[in-house]
């Protein structure tokens, strides 16, 4: 499943991020990649043990807990801690790859701990009208789709999926990526759960609390149990 989350970061918080990222010392972003990707991967990262990347990290964190949405698609059960690019100069593009399936956390208070990648997410931090290029390209099951969102709206996407940065060709594209270990494994039966709960969001706001949405909602959160490692 591929979906746009929409505001994810607003106002204050989107704003503070970008002041922020407008003061990174960015190095080579080559540091994170694996064997395959560093073959492709050209563009520039903010340290992950930088203070800056802590603070960004707090505001993305606490947005991600407030998006009802975000939670119905991922159903986190660990978050790898949020990281930050840049692409723009020469440092412009990211080739063809798929996400290592297990990331290890190297800092903070989770460091050691191992995160298996079910879910790859970007979220954009720039706004679109700024620089030209940059499109995320997804090729999946669902086909081969080119995103380019506006500033605090984020995609998440199987971390199966073969993807791209397309090279940026006037402006700076910035934006934070992370991955999930969601408690549903399946890419499939989390779809299925994503669907069912938002049908039944929205009957609930036509219809009320009627006994067979209550049922509705019995049978989601049964499959939920059966499917779940929690």
């Amino acid at each position: 499943m591929l979906l746009h989350v929409p505001n994810i970061l607003t106002g204050h918080a989107l704003h503070k991020a970008q002041a922020l990222l407008s003061q990174a010392p960015w190095s080579d972003g080559r540091v994170t990649a694996g064997s395959q990707s560093t073959q492709v991967k050209n563009n520039q990262q903010l340290a992950e043990d930088h203070p800056l990347t802590a603070q960004l990290q707090e505001i993305v964190m606490e947005a991600l807990a407030g998006s009802a949405l975000f939670f119905a698609a991922a159903l986190p059960k660990k978050i790898f801690p949020p990281l930050f690019n840049r692409y723009a100069g020469a440092a412009n593009a990211f080739g063809n790859h798929i996400d290592n399936a297990v990331r290890t956390i190297k800092h903070g208070p989770h460091r050691g701990t191992h995160v298996r990648t079910d879910v790859s997410c970007t979220l954009f931090l720039a706004e679109p009208s700024s620089y030209d290029g940059g499109e995320l390209v997804v090729e999946d099951t669902f086909g081969s789709q080119r995103i380019k969102l506006a500033a605090g709206d984020l995609v998440l996407y199987p971390g199966t999926s073969v993807h791209r940065v397309e090279p940026v060709t006037r402006g700076a594209r910035l934006a934070s990526f992370f991955w999930i270990e969601s408690m549903v494994r399946s890419d499939e039966q989390r779809r299925l759960l994503y669907e069912m709960d938002m049908n039944l969001v929205a009957l609930r706001e036509q219809l009320g609390d009627t006994p067979e949405l209550v049922a509705l909602t019995g049978t989601y959160h049964n499959l939920l149990r059966q499917w779940a490692d929690a």
